[in-house]
């Protein structure tokens, strides 16, 4: 496999949503920048905040989130980069606060974000990492999706997701080398 030559993390820009759960790609993204000592700058043309080291784009969307293919559309066309060397990390529902799930292509599970990349890039069989946040009913609350994912993680929650990016830190030398089943194996193992 290939590695994957832009590494986007989902969210809504502004400072309204920066802590709120459908946020969590863009708080990778910005771990990851951290890690890698890349500075991430608004770049027009992209539609979002954006920095490279060496071959691989780190991308931040500021379209909303059901525009997000806007965003990576222009930047892989720009750059020639196939589906299959997209990283998309973005919240996921169908798993608990801290869950981490990585695969290629599959549905879209009604993520706006996801949905809008698929129909911009033209086919799902990008990679995505699914960062679990719960569902309101699986947690035994009575909030709407569109609310719930739009408000900050519970207290009790947060920790769970926090040590979740850092474990998907963890596997970034994986991830950059391309080994995505090694990547699996360390990420869906248990957490430690």
């Amino acid at each position: 496999m290939n590695p994957p030559r832009l590494i986007v993390g989902l969210g809504n820009p502004g400072p309204e949503y920066e802590a709120t759960r459908h946020n969590v790609g863009f708080w990778f993204v910005d771990h990851l920048a951290d890690k890698l000592k890349v500075s991430l700058t608004p770049q027009a043309k992209f539609h979002g905040k954006a920095g490279r080291v060496g071959e691989t784009w780190l991308l931040q969307p500021s379209t909303f989130m059901n525009r997000s293919g806007q965003s990576v559309a222009a930047l892989a066309n720009f750059y020639k980069i196939p589906p299959e060397e997209v990283l998309v990390i973005h919240d996921e529902l169908d798993l608990p606060p801290g869950g981490i799930r990585l695969k290629q292509g599959g549905g879209n599970g009604g993520h706006n974000g996801l949905k809008d990349i698929q129909a911009r890039l033209g086919t799902p069989d990008f990679w995505r990492l699914r960062l679990g946040i719960g569902h309101p009913r699986t947690l035994g609350l009575s909030q709407q999706v569109v609310d719930f994912v739009l408000h900050q993680p519970r207290k009790d929650e947060l920790p769970d997701i926090e040590h979740a990016l850092a474990r998907c830190l963890l596997a970034w030398p994986k991830l950059a080398a391309g080994d995505f089943a090694g990547a699996q194996q360390q990420l869906h193992g248990k957490a430690v």
